[in-house]
């Protein structure tokens, strides 16, 4: 297990706490239950019920400690104190791709929140590593597999 820093908002850290507790507790319980319903078949040793009941307890044991390192390891964004004069984790940032002209807005985030969905991008991605740091006006390279491309810095908030 690593001790890398797991960047998230307030929001992304109440969620990932309510996740843990609710595997410690119900989900617990229902496995619990999955094994003792298995184990009433008779046989364990040739019954897939029980297999498959021990393989998900075994999964919800690795996620629960998966959770609990990423809360140990979590660092809040405070959104408040960012500085808006250049872009960092949690950063909000209008970006005009020099090509075509066209306009995107991408919030920063940790790798957990990331979502392309809601133009959430992770600070590990290649367009946040590409934003990271600069400021406004600063033309950014951002490198693909499928090659580069050029972004200018419109705002960042």
């Amino acid at each position: 297990m690593s001790d890398q820093k797991i960047f998230l908002t307030k929001e992304g850290y109440d969620e990932m706490k309510k996740r843990l507790n609710y595997l410690k507790s119900e989900a617990r319980i229902e496995i619990a239950n999955k094994i003792e319903v298995a184990r009433s078949f008779g046989d364990i040793s040739e019954n897939s019920e029980y297999d498959a009941a021990r393989e998900a307890e075994a999964q919800l044991a690795q996620e629960i400690a998966q959770l609990e390192e990423n809360l140990r390891n979590a660092e809040i964004i405070v959104e408040k104190k960012l500085d808006s004069s250049k872009v960092s984790v949690g950063s909000t940032v209008t970006v005009k791709d020099v090509e075509d002209g066209s306009e995107d807005t991408y919030k920063i985030t940790g790798s957990f929140e990331a979502d392309p969905f809601k133009n959430f991008v992770s600070n590990e991605s290649p367009i946040g590593k590409a934003l990271l740091g600069s400021k406004k006006g600063d033309l950014v390279t951002v490198q693909t597999q499928a090659g580069s491309y050029q972004l200018q810095i419109v705002s960042i908030k």
